[in-house]
């Protein structure tokens, strides 16, 4: 008989991230959201702060999005008027002096960059052990306002994250030859790494020794650049985020320097994004094998399943 292969789904992963474009929600504005397999309402404050807390009132259950609207800093529910903060701690009950303690819903921590919403997920509730990274590209004169790019897919987001360290599908999927070798690199104590490779390209500004540049941290952000071309530059920054285990949104940002924009920006962002394209027909139609059979050209994806064993609570 032969070995059996295991499909088991891995859960949900710890990590940053994205519930929406900052562009998405206006002052005031408050949106019925799911990621995590949980029903969340977010919501932008007075003052502009962006909220993400459970959805439904402590009090008798409503739905805090349906119907519910930002009071300054606070989010008041439709069915009775209690107001939450944005730590989910309930601070007003206008038909009552006193609030029950236990008058709370969860609270989820929140950071807002790189033009994008990110809520931090951990099994066990711990708190954020690493920082999402700053793109300064996409805060930067010199370079393009950033186009976006939205798409949501029936796969598991390792499933997803495992096409950076699976250089064979290049050639078989998209067509692409020239992907040379890899190197692998790890920092801020293994919980990001690089993947670079350098090739010649042709170029409408000429040839020139590349090198692609694959950043990931955690299992929900990455950033590719290109590099080699003197004072110019491209740049692709991402976040993928579980909706359920096996329901995935990611959210793309692209930008290049001013000087090649139209030179090859516009090719970097049309290749990119009819990439993913020719991936979805594979990732909706695949299952997740939580142990393939790997022949000797798996090597990279052989230790991105080890690195990734660190971003769950239970085992993957």
């Amino acid at each position: 008989m032969g070995a059996i292969q295991t499909t088991r789904t891995p859960g949900i992963p710890n990590g940053w991230f994205a519930v929406a474009f900052s562009r998405d929600l206006q002052v005031g504005e408050v949106k019925r959201i799911r990621y995590f397999e949980q029903d969340l309402v977010l919501f932008r404050t007075r003052e502009g702060h962006p909220k993400v807390l459970d959805a439904y009132c402590s009090h008798l259950g409503a739905h805090l999005a349906e119907g519910g609207r930002v009071v300054g800093e606070t989010i008041r529910c439709p069915f009775h008027a209690w107001q939450y903060d944005g730590s989910g701690q309930c601070v007003s009950i206008p038909y009552c002096k006193r609030i029950p303690p236990q008058a709370r819903v969860n609270g989820w921590e929140v950071h807002e960059s790189n033009h994008m919403i990110f809520v931090w997920h951990h099994a066990e509730g711990k708190p954020p052990y690493w920082q999402v990274p700053d793109m300064p590209e996409l805060h930067d004169p010199e370079w393009s306002e950033p186009r976006v790019f939205e798409l949501e897919v029936n796969v598991h987001m390792q499933d997803m994250a495992e096409n950076n360290c699976d250089p064979v599908h290049f050639q078989y999927v998209h067509g692409n030859m020239n992907v040379g070798p890899s190197e692998m690199t790890y920092a801020e104590e293994g919980r990001f790494f690089r993947m670079t490779s350098s090739n010649e390209h042709e170029t409408p500004m000429g040839t020139f020794d590349m090198t692609l540049e694959r950043d990931t941290w955690g299992l929900g952000l990455s950033s590719v650049r290109m590099l080699g071309i003197p004072d110019a530059g491209l740049l692709m920054f991402s976040s993928t985020s579980p909706i359920e285990a096996e329901r995935t949104v990611s959210r793309w940002l692209f930008t290049a320097t001013k000087n090649m924009v139209d030179l090859a920006g516009e090719d970097f962002i049309d290749g990119m994004s009819k990439g993913v394209m020719q991936d979805v027909r594979i990732w909706e139609n695949k299952i997740h094998r939580a142990e393939p059979v790997l022949c000797e050209a798996d090597e990279y994806l052989v230790e991105f399943r080890k690195w990734t064993k660190q971003f769950y609570s239970t085992p993957a």
